[in-house]
């Protein structure tokens, strides 16, 4: 797509123009706690469309209804049950998402993909509130970035990815947690977690008290996927990415000027290579620098080979092997 407009950088004194911006049907990106959002009036049917073609993504994959709170939410579910009053109280605002079925005609095909429910969220990020507040209404909120590409993290991954494409980006510095949010789906019998993020199906199960089941495919409904992220590739730089299970295997790899390897600091200490960047000291630090780092090698052209250390404990390592799965499509070395 041609560059057709000049790509405002909007912060927190210049909330009211992105508003305006909205009302307009314009496309503004987002700051939350996750990682930076593609906001557009989830109301208006040209806006969405146009959240599509921005970004290049499929128009069958839902996108994610950002509101400022339950009760704006109350104005498109046929209601809220009992069990997302109790998730609501305990994780919005948060990094928590939530399948409901929605009032007939309230939100656009475009939003749903034609399903009858769609998915809320309520993100941690005071620019965010205060936005989609002045707004009234709420915005859909997919990844503010081209479609396939690791999701966006700072202002400055939107503006590469988006220049041109929207009219503005709402900078509120980087993202606290670095991986989206976690996806429940509560429109079936059991509660069931459709995308793993920083809060557990453990968690949610406590906080219910009863079941929640992690789904292992893609769940859909005469082909279309219930939430977003479950049925394309994603988070794919355009070096072909390979997972690390052992740490050991890391001295198995030749490594030259057209390898890039990220992994945390006591492993990349080891390894000999021009190439490295750190996912940090922590596994929780690592799911915050993931896409920074995919990023990071897609920008190096002489990249041909990107080796990423995978883990398998800590709470937040299905979130982050999620991601990194889909971004290395399942491809680990051996």
């Amino acid at each position: 797509m041609e560059e057709i407009m000049e790509t405002k950088i909007f912060s927190k004194k210049q909330i009211p123009e992105a508003v305006e911006l909205l009302k307009k049907g314009e496309l503004v990106a987002f700051p939350t706690e996750t990682v930076y959002g593609l906001g557009a009036l989830a109301t208006n049917e040209k806006a969405v469309k146009g959240v599509y073609a921005a970004k290049g993504r499929p128009s069958d994959n839902p996108l994610i209804v950002t509101v400022s709170d339950e009760k704006m939410m109350e104005n498109y579910v046929n209601e809220v049950p009992e069990r997302a009053k109790k998730l609501i109280k305990h994780f919005w605002p948060g990094p928590l998402t939530i399948i409901l079925f929605v009032k007939e005609g309230t939100l656009p095909d475009a939003v749903t993909g034609g399903l009858p429910t769609a998915a809320f969220r309520c993100p941690d990020d005071e620019l965010t509130h205060d936005l989609i507040s002045e707004l009234g209404k709420p915005i859909v909120g997919p990844s503010a970035n081209t479609s396939t590409k690791p999701s966006p993290t700072t202002a400055g991954h939107v503006y590469h990815d988006l220049k041109g494409k929207i009219a503005g980006i709402i900078d509120n510095g980087p993202t606290e947690i670095g991986l989206e949010s976690t996806i429940v789906d509560l429109s079936v019998e059991t509660p069931t977690v459709l995308r793993p993020g920083e809060i557990t199906p453990e968690e949610i199960s406590k906080v219910l008290g009863e079941e929640v089941l992690m789904n292992k495919g893609t769940t859909q409904t005469k082909g279309v996927p219930k939430a977003p992220g479950m049925k394309y590739r994603h988070y794919a730089p355009s070096a072909p990415v390979f997972i690390v299970d052992k740490e050991e295997d890391f001295s198995k790899i030749k490594w030259d000027k057209e390898t890039g390897v990220a992994a945390l600091d006591e492993v990349l200490d080891k390894i000999n290579s021009s190439n490295k960047y750190s996912l940090g000291t922590t596994i929780d630090k690592a799911a915050h620098n993931l896409f920074g780092a995919l990023r990071y090698f897609d920008s190096e052209n002489n990249i041909k080979r990107i080796y990423v250390q995978g883990f398998d404990h800590g709470t937040i390592s299905p979130a982050y092997m999620n991601r990194l799965n889909k971004a290395a499509a399942g491809h680990h070395f051996h």
